[in-house]
């Protein structure tokens, strides 16, 4: 196999929490009098960072700090952090990771504490070498842990394999010098992924076929 290390990307990309987000999203929105988002404006104006996507739903910055509508958002994921489920071909494809004897890891824009909450919930943690979420709930500095962890892996950053959703995930690939595959499955639409020059597919079963392809 052409690669030796999986670096996972986490929500949209093994967890399915893009209609889960939209709907506690559109629940902050209508608190606010504002008009609610339908999945296709989701996936043509997600990004990061996130203060952005903010400013593009409509939220003045200005009046109501980031911060507000931010933790809003949060609190009530983190009180149904249960109910998103796993992509159906998830496990499958992170226990083939491990029969070929890829390592993998996860890197998240999501805080520690969510990620280590869900990943125990779902009970998957022993497929990770290492589990890197942020400090914070704002999505901020997931470039730098990742440039930080590539440095410790025994790999070259070529024999490594980012998988993500969302454009900034190709960012963090470039940044980090690891290969990308992008899935559109997630938080982006695949239009939006083409257009970073990435690989895009479906869902993790044809990144599989994809990579059989390319041992």
């Amino acid at each position: 196999m052409k690669y030796k290390h999986i670096i996972w990307d986490w929500n949209g990309t093994l967890l399915n929490d893009r209609l889960f987000c939209i709907e506690i999203m559109n629940k902050v929105l209508s608190k606010r009098g504002m008009d609610k988002m339908t999945e296709t404006w989701f996936l043509e104006n997600f990004c990061f960072p996130v203060k952005e996507y903010y400013k593009k739903l409509g939220f003045d910055l200005e009046k109501e700090p980031f911060e507000i509508s931010g933790d809003e958002f949060i609190h009530e994921y983190m009180e149904r952090i249960q109910e998103p489920d796993l992509h159906s071909d998830a496990i499958d494809t992170m226990k083939y990771m491990d029969r070929m004897g890829i390592t993998q890891s996860l890197l998240s824009a999501s805080s520690q504490a969510m990620l280590d909450a869900t990943i125990k919930f779902h009970q998957i943690e022993h497929f990770f070498i290492k589990v890197m979420g942020q400090d914070n709930h704002y999505a901020y500095g997931k470039e730098e842990m990742g440039k930080r962890w590539v440095n410790e892996l025994n790999h070259g950053p070529h024999e490594i394999l980012f998988v993500g959703d969302t454009l900034h995930d190709k960012e963090v690939a470039d940044l980090i010098g690891a290969d990308c595959a992008l899935i559109s499955h997630g938080h982006v639409s695949q239009s939006r992924l083409e257009n970073t020059g990435a690989p895009v597919f479906g869902g993790l079963m044809e990144v599989l076929s994809w990579l059989k392809k390319i041992v």
